[in-house]
């Protein structure tokens, strides 16, 4: 190899990546028999000699031939035989089965013995067929790491080949101008009557002549060859240029979850090395005594084109940018290396809308926003060898908003930051007038637009096309193509591996194009924006894209682990619950999203008896607030009924792991939790039809002595007990009237006093009794109570039996009249 790319050493490969086989082996796995036993014919390269000698297939040149280069036949041949041995290695090591596969395949080979260049040809379509599969399933993979892919071997061989032209060139004119000096010395001679100098002088003039006209040959040669050289760097080039705008691609489709890998050194040593070439090539040109216009302007050209590129946003600021955020990003110089030192570089960035983004050339003094900390120096780091602007603490101070067609919002309208900036090169006289806009962003003013906001951005990084113009996305897209985005969207947000299945897919089909009850192939359909994110989902408040999200931001904080372990069924509808859960046994449950309310998780099970038969339960969602207050694996431990994760997996089995123990309270206080309760349908069906009361709030009998008791006999808030302190106070009070289970009698028990006075009539709000005429005991309590709330609610069915004891007083009176006269008295 040469090494005018590198100085010193040899170009080496460019990129870094995993070896080819690796890449098509994952992929193999998902394509039909049919297509794999096409893709490696059996009497060529099939799929065992493939997989078993992966390693040495991937590091031959097999890109070097071509059927339009017979003279490449040894070379052909021979390495056909080493492929033969090598497989034949291979194959002395396995057992016997694998054996003599391979031993056949190395039979077939033979077959190619008068033809090895065909078998090299036919091996290296199957190897470009790979990349092809690779590509196409994964974006990040797009740079393949093959010196013969990206011309610059070629190149590099021709623009040596032009510097040798020149050298010999050279070396001829001196011979030639060495002559001349001979010629010119005999001339003497022959003016002074030498004879045999006029001998020698004809000599030495056809010697001359000869020389001239392979001087003129060389001259022709080198601009044929420079020519060539420029040719070949103007293909070279729009293939760096192709495989950046493929970067920038991947780099768009990340934001969704697609794989991108984001590494630029491999962009920044190509581009390096084009600038190199263009430069040597410019020198060339000048040492060329034919003048070649065509070439001149072509170089020119492709500088200009090269540094039109040498901008990339490296780190994308935030797609969606709320108004007063601080943001971020970064902006890299591909060419850094090659900038003039001295004055500092600044780029500037600015908002601008889509109109403007379809015409840089021509962009007017109008600002549509007010844009805070839009300036960041080109500074470049030794550690890293790149050159970049930092722009760490810009934000939009203020919006203004283009006029919107039709029904379209707020956050469907899409800007971008425009980066520019002037660079002076080495090697140039004036500086370059560089921009580069960033990926689409929508501008928000409050957080609940944030959500359609998303949606805009998914939709644009998902089907926007790699040449569009700014920001055309299309209408409608298949089904196909719009799973494959929720698929990357939901398991990269959650940051999983565990993708969504197909009964998911087929599930959220379903719901996108309201057919519950269609169980064929959506793929074809076509999926509208507006069935994305602008209608409604049937009988919902909410669109199918907000739905999903919401899902997707639950699962995020706090199902991940659930959704890993492969716990959680997720996206599924109702009829096919009821048929997978039909023949469960009682206790069988599956988690699964909630199709009603945005963000929530429900469990479905199975439950009944012999006389009323077996029914499938659905508990009411948990939304992110239940699960912030108690986890899923506690509200599962927490519910007798659940037994079974389906298929059959006991709940301690799936769940005990992530159960959490009871938390240390602080120092003095009694540790206390919460639990789940299901009511029971049975229980939820009597009466009227309401739940069963809340549970009797207790203090733990340790903490009573004898005579010192507080135990209502009514319903109360079990979060909120009545009386806080027990051993100050004694109280026991058994009404047989209904109460208000929500607000507790005593609010402030640091405050409480009770007495009995004679019946006058009172305030009907602080009253206990409201009804004077029916009195047996008026009690006016002296702490707060709820003044919206009647302690009794039914003063005609109301009997008060009461003993206290209160520590520290030996005697308490009672005073009891009745008409302003005494009943009773008393003493304790």
């Amino acid at each position: 190899m040469l090494s005018c790319f590198t100085g010193t050493h040899c170009l080496k490969k460019l990129y870094f990546i995993m070896d080819q086989w690796t890449k098509i082996a994952q992929i193999l796995q998902m394509l039909p028999p049919d297509s794999v036993q096409s893709l490696y014919p059996p009497n060529t390269l099939p799929i065992e000699a493939r997989y078993y000698a992966a390693e040495w297939i991937d590091n031959q040149r097999w890109e070097d031939y071509s059927l339009e280069r017979p003279e490449l036949e040894n070379n052909a041949r021979e390495l056909l035989n080493i492929t033969k041995k090598e497989i034949t290695k291979i194959a002395n090591q396995l057992n016997v089965v694998e054996k003599m596969k391979l031993l056949h395949v190395v039979g077939n080979m033979c077959n190619f013995s008068s033809n090895a260049l065909q078998f090299a040809v036919l091996v290296r379509d199957i190897l470009r067929k790979e990349r092809e599969l690779i590509n196409s399933a994964d974006p990040s993979n797009v740079l393949i790491p093959d010196d013969s892919n990206t011309g610059t071997s070629f190149l590099e061989a021709k623009v040596h080949e032009l510097m040798n032209l020149r050298h010999g060139t050279q070396s001829q004119q001196e011979e030639l101008n060495w002559e001349r000096q001979n010629f010119d010395t005999l001339e003497k001679h022959i003016r002074q009557g030498d004879q045999e100098a006029v001998k020698k002088a004809a000599q030495c003039k056809q010697t001359m002549m000869k020389m001239e006209y392979e001087i003129e040959q060389l001259i022709l040669t080198r601009a044929r060859c420079m020519e060539a050289c420029v040719n070949s760097l103007q293909t070279c080039q729009m293939d760096y240029l192709r495989r950046l705008q493929e970067w920038k691609y991947a780099q768009h489709k990340s934001v969704i979850g697609f794989p991108f890998d984001d590494n630029l050194l491999p962009l920044q040593m190509w581009s390096e090395q084009l600038l190199w070439v263009i430069e040597t090539l410019r020198g060339e040109l000048t040492l060329i005594p034919t003048p070649l216009p065509a070439c001149q302007l072509q170089l020119e050209n492709l500088l200009h084109s090269l540094f039109d590129n040498s901008l990339i946003v490296e780190k994308q600021p935030p797609q969606v940018i709320k108004t007063q955020s601080k943001f971020c990003t970064t902006v890299r110089c591909l060419l850094g290396g090659k900038v003039v030192p001295g004055k500092p570089v600044v780029i500037k960035a600015q908002v601008i809308n889509e109109l403007q983004a379809k015409n840089l050339g021509n962009l007017h003094s109008d600002t549509v926003a007010e844009l805070i900390n839009n300036q960041s120096i080109l500074e470049k780091s030794q550690g890293n060898k790149t050159t970049c602007a930092n722009f760490r603490n810009m934000s939009v101070k203020k919006i203004k908003r283009a006029d919107r067609k039709g029904s379209e919002s707020v956050t469907e309208e899409k800007f971008a930051i425009l980066f520019s900036t002037e660079i002076l090169f080495n090697g140039c006289s004036t500086p370059y007038m560089i921009q580069m806009i960033s990926l689409p962003v929508v501008i928000t003013v409050h957080g609940s637009q944030d959500s359609n906001a998303l949606a805009t951005i998914l939709w644009d990084c998902a089907f926007a096309r790699p040449d569009r113009v700014p920001f055309a996305v299309p209408d409608s897209v298949s089904w196909r193509e719009m799973c494959k985005t929720l698929n990357y969207k939901f398991t990269s947000e959650v940051k999983t591996s565990h993708f969504l299945d197909k009964f998911n897919q087929h599930f959220l089909a379903q719901k996108i194009f309201d057919k519950p009850e269609f169980n064929g192939d959506f793929s074809d359909m076509m999926v509208s924006w507006s069935q994305f994110n602008k209608e409604a989902l049937p009988g919902r408040a909410f669109t199918f894209w907000q739905w999903f999200e919401g899902v997707t931001e639950l699962t995020k904080r706090h199902l991940n682990d659930y959704w890993s372990d492969g716990l959680i069924f997720g996206f599924i509808g109702k009829h096919h619950l009821h048929m997978i859960l039909n023949d469960r046994p009682n206790g069988t449950f599956l988690l699964r999203f909630s199709d009603s309310e945005i963000g929530g998780i429900t469990i479905a099970y199975v439950s009944g008896d012999e006389a009323s038969g077996q029914i499938i339960q659905n508990i009411q969602p948990f939304c992110k607030k239940d699960l912030e207050i108690r986890p899923l694996a506690d509200r599962i431990r927490d519910i007798a009924d659940l037994l079974y994760v389906y298929p059959n997996i006991s709940k301690k089995e799936a769940f005990g792991k992530y159960y959490t123990g009871l938390p240390l309270p602080p120092s003095g206080y009694l540790p206390a939790t919460l639990h789940t309760k299901v009511v029971a349908p049975n229980s939820a069906a009597t009466g009227n039809g309401t739940p069963s009361p809340p549970a009797v709030a207790s203090i733990p009998p340790e903490h009573l002595t004898q005579n010192r008791e507080a135990i209502p006999s009514y319903p109360v808030s079990p979060v909120t007990p009545i009386i806080t302190d027990p051993n100050n106070m004694v109280l026991e009070i058994t009404p047989s009237y209904p109460v208000n289970p929500v607000t507790p009698i005593i609010t402030d028990p640091n405050s409480f006093g009770l007495e009995a006075i004679p019946s006058y009539p009172v305030n009907p709000v602080t009253s206990i009794i409201t009804d004077p005429n029916n009195m047996v005991l008026e009690a006016t309590p002296s702490y707060p109570v709820n003044p919206g709330t009647p302690i009794i609610t039914d003063p005609n069915n109301m009997v008060l039996s009461f003993n206290t004891l209160f520590p520290g007083f030996d005697d308490l009176d009672l005073n009891v009249t009745e008409n302003g006269a005494p009943v009773d008295t008393m003493e304790s």
